[in-house]
C-alpha cells in the first residue's frame, strides 16, 4: 500500500514538473553545473596527483639519494680561479656504508656529457658511470640484451647500456645488441636496451633520463677522469667532482628518514661547503599525499558552491510552486489528505529535480574529462567514488532545500487555500 502511494506521489511530482518543462530545466541546470564541475575537478586533480606520486614511487620508497650540487659561492668564484671542485667524494660512499647498519647497499653514480657516433649520426648521451647494483635500485623495463654485471665493472670493460629513446636515435636502422659506438674518445659494445623514463625536476628528479648512457663506473673513472672541462663564449671553466650521485637503499621504511638525516649530519662534518643534497622520496610522496588530499578538499568546495547556488534556485521554485498550487493544496486537504502527504508529494519533486539534475551531471562529469584527456593531453582520472558523492550530495541538497518548501504548503490553512486565486 505504502509503496502504491509512494509511486503515485512521484508519477504526479513528475505530471507537475512536465506541466513547466523550461522552468523545471532552468532549475536543474545549478544541480547539473554543480555535479559536473565536481567530477570534472575531481577528475582533473586526481590525474595530475596521479602521475606526479608515480613518477616519487618510481624513485624508490626505501631509497635515499645525494646529488653534488654546485654552491652559489662557487659559481662566483669559478670566474676567477676557472677550477671549481665541489661534490661528493668516493670516500663519503664508503663512510656512509661503514657508519649505518641500516644501508643495506650503497650505488655510485659518475655524470658526464658525451657525444655518442655511429656512422654520420651523432646524439649528446648523459654517460652514466655506475655499478651493477643501478639496475636493481633504479628498476627500468630490460627492452633488449642484459644489463652490466659485476665482471663487466672488475675487468672494465668496454660495454654500455642504453635507454630506448637514446638507441633509437642513435641505432637507427643499424643492429642493437653487439653494436659498437663510439662515445668520447672510446668505443663501446652495446649489450642492453632499457626503457626510458624522464623525470619532473627539481626534487623529485628521477636519478636517470631518456637519454642515458650506463658504463661501468671503472671504466669512466679511467676513461673520463674526475676533471670536466665546459666551455662557454670567450671562457673555459673546469669542474672537479669525484661522483655526482649517491643511491642508498635503507633496509627498511621505519628507517628511511633516520638514517637520511644521519647522512646529511655525516656529509656536513666533512665538507666545508653544502655542495650536495639529500631527498627523501618517501618524504617526497608523504608530502604529495599530503597535498593532493588538500587539493582535492579546495577543488570540492569550491564545487560544492555551484551545487549550493543549484539548491537555493530548486528552493526558490518550490516556493514559487507553493503559491502558484495554494488552492490545489486546499483541495487536496479538504478531501483528507494530511500533512505528511503534503511535505511528501513536495520532497518527491524537489528530489526528482536534484537528481535527474545530478544524473546529467555525471554524464557530462564524464565527458569533460574525456574532452581533457583528448585534446589538451592532460591525465584524468574519474574515480567511482566521485560519481557516488556527486549524485548523493545533489539528492541530499534537492531534500534539504526540499524541506522548508514542502512544510510551508503543508502548513497552509485548508479554508484559506480554498479561498486563494
Amino acid at each position: 500500500m505504502r509503496r502504491s502511494r509512494l509511486m503515485l506521489n512521484v508519477r504526479l511530482g513528475i505530471k507537475n514538473l512536465r506541466l513547466h518543462k523550461l522552468r523545471s530545466f532552468l532549475t536543474m541546470l545549478g544541480v547539473v553545473f554543480g555535479v559536473s564541475s565536481v567530477i570534472a575537478m575531481l577528475a582533473v586533480g586526481e590525474g595530475a596527483s596521479k602521475e606526479a606520486l608515480e613518477q616519487i614511487r618510481k624513485l624508490g620508497s626505501n631509497n635515499i639519494i645525494v646529488r653534488s650540487v654546485k654552491p652559489v659561492k662557487e659559481q662566483i668564484r669559478e670566474v676567477r680561479t676557472r677550477m671549481s671542485i665541489y661534490g661528493l667524494l668516493y670516500e663519503d660512499m664508503e663512510r656512509i656504508a661503514g657508519s649505518f647498519s641500516a644501508v643495506r647497499r650503497i650505488v655510485p653514480a659518475k655524470l658526464v656529457r658525451q657525444e655518442g657516433r655511429l656512422g654520420a649520426r651523432t646524439l649528446e648521451l648523459r654517460v652514466v658511470g655506475t655499478t651493477p647494483e643501478w639496475f636493481d635500485l633504479v628498476r627500468r623495463p630490460l627492452v633488449a640484451g642484459r644489463v652490466m654485471t659485476s665482471t663487466d665493472n672488475g675487468q672494465r670493460r668496454g660495454v654500455v647500456v642504453l635507454t630506448e629513446h637514446g638507441a633509437r636515435r642513435l641505432l637507427a636502422t643499424e643492429g642493437t645488441i653487439g653494436q659498437p659506438v663510439r662515445i668520447g674518445g672510446g668505443i663501446f659494445e652495446v649489450i642492453g636496451i632499457v626503457q626510458s623514463e624522464s623525470g619532473f625536476g627539481g626534487d623529485i628528479q628521477t636519478p636517470d633520463q631518456d637519454v642515458d648512457a650506463y658504463i661501468p663506473l671503472e671504466v669512466a673513472r679511467e676513461r673520463f677522469g674526475d676533471i670536466f672541462t665546459q666551455r662557454t663564449a670567450g671562457a673555459r671553466i673546469r669542474e672537479r667532482v669525484e661522483l655526482h650521485q649517491l643511491i642508498a637503499e635503507v633496509a627498511t621504511l621505519e628507517e628511511v628518514e633516520a638514517t637520511a638525516a644521519g647522512i646529511e649530519s655525516l656529509l656536513m662534518r666533512f665538507h666545508g661547503k653544502q655542495d650536495y643534497r639529500v631527498s627523501v622520496p618517501l618524504a617526497l610522496l608523504r608530502q604529495a599525499e599530503a597535498t593532493k588530499r588538500t587539493f582535492n578538499i579546495v577543488l570540492g568546495s569550491i564545487a560544492a558552491i555551484s551545487l549550493l547556488v543549484g539548491g537555493i534556485g530548486i528552493m526558490n521554485i518550490m516556493l514559487a510552486s507553493v503559491t502558484e498550487r495554494t488552492r490545489e493544496i486546499g483541495i487536496r486537504r479538504a478531501v483528507g489528505a494530511k500533512k505528511k502527504q503534503i511535505v511528501g508529494q513536495f520532497l518527491i519533486e524537489t528530489v526528482v529535480l536534484s537528481t535527474t539534475g545530478g544524473l546529467i551531471g555525471i554524464g557530462i562529469g564524464l565527458l569533460v574529462p574525456w574532452l581533457i584527456t583528448s585534446f589538451a593531453g592532460m591525465p584524468t582520472v574519474v574515480k567511482p567514488g566521485s560519481l557516488v558523492l556527486s549524485l548523493g550530495i545533489s539528492m541530499t541538497v534537492g531534500i534539504l532545500f526540499g524541506i522548508y518548501p514542502a512544510f510551508r504548503a503543508a502548513d497552509l490553512d485548508p479554508i484559506e487555500a480554498l479561498r486563494h486565486e
